[in-house]
Order: C-alpha cells, then structure tokens, then sequence
C-alpha cells in the first residue's frame, strides 16, 4: 500500500480509501469481515458521510467499534455532512449538530476529518470557520475539507476559515473526465474545452490538498459501471489487455488510473464485497505508463487535440 500526507501535520493515509456508502445492510459479521479486510491490505482510510443509508452506514461502523475499540487507533475515519432533504446547509447550528449526530452513530469521541458535502449556495465562511473552531477545540474534529467545490469556491472559504483545508472529494473516472478535459483542449472551440470547474485539480495541487476520486467505475452521475459496458467497447478491449499485461482486474486498471495523476491522489471505493476491497489494494501498486494513461482516456471516447 501507499500513502500520501493528508494534512500540514503529515499524517499518512492510505492512497486507497473504504467507501462506506453501501454497508447500511451490513450485519455484525459482515461488517467486521470489510473492516479487517481492509486493514489486513494496509487501507486505514474510511470515507463516511451522515446522509449513507440514512445514517445507518455509520451505525453499522460504529456497533463494530463499540464492539471492538482497539480498531479505531488503526484508522483515519472521515466524514461528510451538509446535504439535508432537499437542500444543503453549511449554517454553524447545522454543522455542530450534523458531527454530534456522527460522532453518535460511530461511537468516537472524534473523526480525523470533516469535509463539506457539496457545495451550499447560501454558505457563509464566517460560520463555516466558527463551526469548525469549535469543533477542533473540543477534539471532535481534527482536519476539515470540502467536497465537490471549485477553486472559487474554496478561496471563499479560505477566506474566513482559518483551518486547513486538507481535501477536496470530487468524482472522476476513465469516462467521467470533465476535470481533465478543458485542460487538455485549452483554445479550443468544441464542448470540451468548456471550464467547469475553474482548474479544480490545479488549485489543489498548488494548496497541497488530498484529491479524493469517487465513483471511479462509474459512468456520469451513478448511470452504471463502465466496465465490460458495450457502450465502451474500445475502452474494455484496452483494459483487457493492460489486465493481461499488469495479472490484475479491470477495476485495478480503472483505479490505477486515477492514482496516476500527479497529485496528493486518493481513490474512495464503492463496493460492499471485502474480495473487491483486498482487490483495490493492488492499485497502489500499479504506475501506468504515461502512454498507457493518455490511451485509456482516447478509448474512453475522448480525443485529444
């Protein structure tokens, strides 16, 4: 396994992180069994957030470390909060009541890390760095970031808030590219040369924050995995023969990809299955070639200028 420096304090996570939003079903076995996989194959990263399962993924979590407490000092546990029924809120009240209610759920006296969950129209910095005052003084929250935010709007924050920002969580994978494109065809006149997102991957490479990919295997906004998807017939031909070449699966291949990036990279997980877990492991691993990388996104239906 890797790992890189989440924060200033140099804290090293795993490259790969257990994504948790699908273990709201879990029973008790279930649950010790994708924990310990995880940590047998050097992933300390869990990614949390209030809204997964209605909060039960967090409760399933949380009845395994109430069960077993010596677990909690070999994670880095993370969690999202922010997004309500229909609308989102980064109101202070909100905020010190989304981590209580978190805190509640995992049975820990803190997380290691905090982000906003996607961006609240209506945010005000000056409660956002109250909130989080507060919070890092009573020991419930030890880094914050944000999720799914532009560099303008992380410069707002930054603004007023006075913590670090260690992280941003925003999704990317072989075929949902958007944060790659407008890079690549700078001055062009064509949709992919259209600015979405104001040089996100840029802006955090420059701060030295943690990227955190999600939805690695996912085609868009959860329209289904890409993988020996007949939409993407190039794309899977490729991948077959880079699996042949690297003795891994596709879904390595796909997450090795985002890895390549060079950055402070992160690649949050989706699957509930402790075998596809241990599988992701062997991503931190595996360096594509340069030309490897630029293939896979030109099979992807991309083309470069």
């Amino acid at each position: 396994m890797k790992y890189i420096e989440f924060s200033s304090a140099k804290e090293k996570v795993s490259v790969i992180g257990a994504g948790t939003m699908r273990i709201a079903g879990f029973d008790e076995p279930t649950a010790e069994e994708f924990v310990k996989t995880a940590l047998e194959n050097g992933i300390n990263f869990f990614d949390h957030a209030d809204i997964y399962g209605g909060g039960r993924s967090e409760e399933v979590f949380g009845r395994l470390l109430a069960q077993q407490p010596q677990l909690r000092e070999k994670m880095f546990i993370q969690s999202k909060c922010g997004i309500r029924q229909g609308f989102f809120d980064f109101s202070k009240e909100y905020i010190l009541s989304a981590v209580d209610g978190i805190l509640t759920r995992l049975h820990t006296d803190h997380i290691d890390s905090l982000l906003l969950h996607r961006p609240d129209a209506l945010m005000e910095p000056e409660e956002v760095n109250e909130a989080f005052n507060e919070l890092k003084a009573a020991g419930k929250v030890r880094h914050f970031g944000v999720s799914n935010m532009n560099r303008y709007q992380m410069d707002l924050l930054k603004s007023c808030v006075e913590e670090e920002l260690c992280a941003n969580q925003v999704q990317l994978s072989i075929v949902h590219t958007p944060l790659f494109d407008a890079g690549l065809n700078i001055n062009m006149a064509d949709n992919p040369a259209v600015m979405r997102d104001g040089g996100t991957l840029e802006y955090c490479r420059m701060n030295n924050m943690a990227i955190q990919t999600w939805s690695p295997l996912q085609v868009g906004y959860f329209a289904g995995t890409f993988l020996n998807d007949d939409r993407y017939p190039e794309l899977n031909k490729l991948m077959d023969e880079l699996c042949e070449k690297y003795s891994v699966g596709k879904d390595v291949i796909a997450y090795a990809w985002n890895l390549r990036y060079p950055a402070k990279m992160q690649v949050i997980t989706g699957t509930s299955k402790p075998s596809r877990l241990a599988d992701a492991a062997k991503a931190a691993d595996l360096e594509l070639t340069r030309e490897e990388w630029y293939a896979l996104y030109r099979a992807a239906g991309n083309r470069l200028p």
